[in-house]
């Protein structure tokens, strides 16, 4: 069986002041948007069946690009949508990677990591290969918007940037949950491990994130949803596999002298921040259960305060959420001001859920469909270098297992003083 090395950092890795300064700035027109549609190799599985699967070297504008979305969905072999209540997909990420150009084909064979393959990830705090991409979310994928506003964009492809002798690719880490005829659909699609088909020895032979034995109270999470493992069915039940694949949507533009770069941030509310004198230590756990607390109708709160070493002007954030999220928030930190300071940490975002209401692909009754986006304008939040935020993740107070509360922001380090144009 393999640890958590394998199941978690691999699989995550090749499987979050208010400015009083005005800025003015420069928007192109929306025609200079490129746009491609794309679909990914398939996968099958069988009901109650996990998918953990990566695919290498997507397919990606070519040449020196700024991305300005990229929104993802699963379907079916027709290319209809799938609702969350036949497959939940638990989660997406695309990891950009550089291949060395000599050692192509053994990486295509064999996809050997410690020869000829260097990851490169965001610029979010997580310790190693810890939340590395730099798009990704889940169910609510279809309801949450990817979009940046003009003139800001995710630069790709500076060939400045890569390696002499290597090319940036790019891959996908999904997981994919087949809840037909699931005897507890929720369950399976928190990952409860007691609803699974997982060796006797399970315990003994798999390590938690900390590299220690996996403790007997581990009740759910990425961990028990490994690749082809067999979610408990109703008795009975027989259906058809099934072949279902990615299909992902980019808008880009050429990158010329009007776009501002950004960088993306993943903070996690699991990250448990020590410093080791001058060196600051970042303990992602990328999950967390909910336990049960009784007579109560507070919701659960997960809390972390991450310090930025670099800061920069909020352009865009949300969240990647589960279902029976209630909210979660990102606050700047107290700051005194001519000896006085603000009443509190100033709120820099605060992402909402959207639930379905109904049975078709993305409106599905009762599951997490998208969540709230905050686009403030241009120059009116920084975030200081140094600058200590805290990030609050909010759930339901119910028994969850696989919970996980990862707040996305894109920062821009400077802002354009050009002029607006109509």
């Amino acid at each position: 069986m393999r640890n958590i090395s394998r199941v978690v950092v691999l699989s995550l890795s090749i499987i979050v002041l208010l400015s009083s300064t005005t800025h003015s700035i420069y928007l192109k027109p929306e025609s200079h948007i490129k746009s491609a549609t794309f679909v990914s190799e398939n996968f099958e599985v069988g009901p109650g069946q996990i998918a953990v699967k990566n695919f290498w070297d997507i397919e990606f504008p070519k040449g020196h690009v700024g991305v300005k979305s990229f929104d993802v969905e699963l379907i079916d072999e027709d290319g209809n949508s799938v609702p969350l209540y036949e497959t939940y997909f638990h989660h997406w990420f695309a990891i950009k990677y550089f291949e060395n150009i000599t050692l192509s084909r053994n990486i295509e064979q064999y996809h050997d990591l410690r020869n000829g393959i260097v990851f490169q990830r965001n610029s979010g705090a997580c310790q190693g290969y810890m939340l590395p991409h730099y798009w990704g979310l889940g169910g609510e994928s279809r309801g949450t918007s990817s979009n940046l506003p003009d003139p800001f964009a995710v630069e790709l492809g500076n060939p400045t940037k890569i390696p002499n002798g290597f090319k940036e690719k790019w891959l996908f880490n999904i997981m994919a949950i087949d809840t037909r005829g699931a005897y507890d659909r929720k369950g399976c699609s928190e990952c409860r491990c007691n609803l699974f088909n997982l060796p006797n020895n399970f315990y003994n032979v798999t390590n938690g994130i900390d590299g220690k034995p996996l403790s007997l109270n581990y009740k759910g999470g990425l961990l028990c949803c490994q690749d082809n493992l067999q979610c408990k069915l109703r008795k009975g039940f027989d259906g058809p596999r099934r072949k279902l694949s990615l299909r992902y949507k980019i808008r880009w533009v050429d990158w010329d002298e009007h776009q501002v770069p950004l960088k993306f941030y993943i903070l996690d509310a699991t990250d448990r921040v020590k410093s080791n004198g001058s060196t600051t230590i970042h303990d992602c756990k990328v999950e967390y259960t909910i336990p049960r607390i009784h007579d109560s109708d507070s919701p659960n709160v997960q809390k972390a305060s991450i310090p930025m070493e670099n800061g920069g002007y909020l352009i865009y954030a949300t969240t990647h959420m589960h279902t029976g999220v209630v909210n979660a928030t990102l606050y700047g930190q107290k700051i005194f001001l001519s000896n006085s300071f603000s009443s509190d940490g100033r709120v820099l975002c605060t992402s909402t859920p959207k639930y379905g209401m109904g049975k078709e692909a993305g409106n599905e009754k009762g599951y997490l469909v998208g969540m709230s986006v905050c686009y403030p304008k241009p120059g009116s939040i920084k975030i200081e270098d140094g600058e200590i935020l805290t990030l609050e993740s909010r759930y339901e107070n119910q028994f969850r297992t696989g919970a996980m509360g990862h707040f996305y922001i894109y920062l821009a380090e400077q802002l354009p003083n050009k002029d607006i144009k109509d």
